[in-house]
């Protein structure tokens, strides 16, 4: 691991669209988890040598003095460009300390994650839901462990994912499944997808949010299908023939998909669309304003 100087850290986002995010922060920048399907490669994000994670050094100090600066309250995001539980959190604990300040500066927090390690801080993340909302999504894109490791190399198997999700709803976080990419002619099955949804119920899951497909743009789009040639030959040709140079790789089984997997969700009690998940987790925390002090 490297470690690099921030000169900010919070990126105050326009529309509160994605979970609910007022704000996004990561510090880290890479990844070890190895995802061959991973757009956070692409070229438009300017991160050289991706494999190679690099932890902001001063992130501590200077979210303090930027959530100490802000006049209302927000959610942060966290995991969008790397997963703040990399394989050197274990021991730098930089997300841990940025939970500690969010709890003291009483911001909310919504995590995305391909880590069990994020059950390490259920003390926090339960402290923080006591003063703001607090969400957790569980990367899961095949629900068989073989699948989830050929495809997501140095990653908490799925099944230690479903572990980590009923952890977090034991401990009554507000949680659910992040289920994309589905990846088309490999995980877009009827099969994978029902286990996937029986699995996060089982769990307690509060929502899976999906889509069904895969992104692809350059750099990304050429890594991708380096491990195809390696793990499924002329699964490429297949994409090449199916999508040419597309950006948003749809499964040509989406509709079926998408129904049954509505159908699903809806028997259960799961909640599938964005607002609907933004609305339940943040209802169940108001964000607390400081106190104004009266003139009189």
């Amino acid at each position: 691991m490297e470690w690099i100087t921030a000169k900010s850290l919070l990126v105050k986002n326009k529309h509160a669209d994605w979970f609910g995010h007022d704000y996004t922060m990561n510090l880290y920048r890479g990844c070890h988890h190895g995802c061959i399907y991973c757009d956070s490669r692409s070229s438009c994000y300017g991160i050289e040598h991706f494999d190679i994670v690099r932890g902001k050094e001063n992130s501590e100090e200077l979210l303090h003095r930027e959530l100490a600066s802000k006049r209302s309250k927000g959610v942060i995001g966290m995991g969008s460009m790397s997963d703040p539980y990399n394989h050197d959190e274990p021991e730098q604990q930089l997300t841990r300390r940025a939970l500690s300040v969010i709890k003291q500066h009483r911001f909310g927090v919504s995590i995305a994650t391909k880590s069990a390690l994020v059950t390490r801080d259920l003390d926090l993340l339960s402290q923080i839901q006591d003063l703001a909302p607090v969400n957790v999504s569980l990367s899961i894109t095949a629900a068989d462990d073989t699948l989830s490791e050929r495809i997501e190399r140095r990653v908490a198997s799925s099944s230690e994912r479903f572990q980590a999700l009923k952890q977090l709803r034991e401990a009554q976080i507000f949680a659910g499944v992040l289920m994309m990419p589905i990846l088309p002619f490999i995980t877009d099955t009827g099969s994978n997808i029902k286990r996937i949804i029986n699995l996060a119920h089982e769990a307690g899951a509060n929502y899976i949010f999906p889509s069904f497909g895969v992104t692809l743009r350059d750099n990304q789009r050429e890594h991708y299908f380096r491990w195809l040639d390696k793990l499924y030959p002329g699964m490429k040709e297949q994409y090449i023939h199916t999508y040419g140079s597309r950006y948003g790789c749809m499964s040509t089984r989406q509709r079926k998909l998408e129904q049954a997997f509505k159908e699903a969700c809806t028997e259960r009690g799961i909640l599938y669309r964005m607002p609907d998940i933004i609305k339940a987790y943040k209802q169940e925390r108001q964000l607390e304003e400081p106190e104004q002090l009266s003139l009189f």
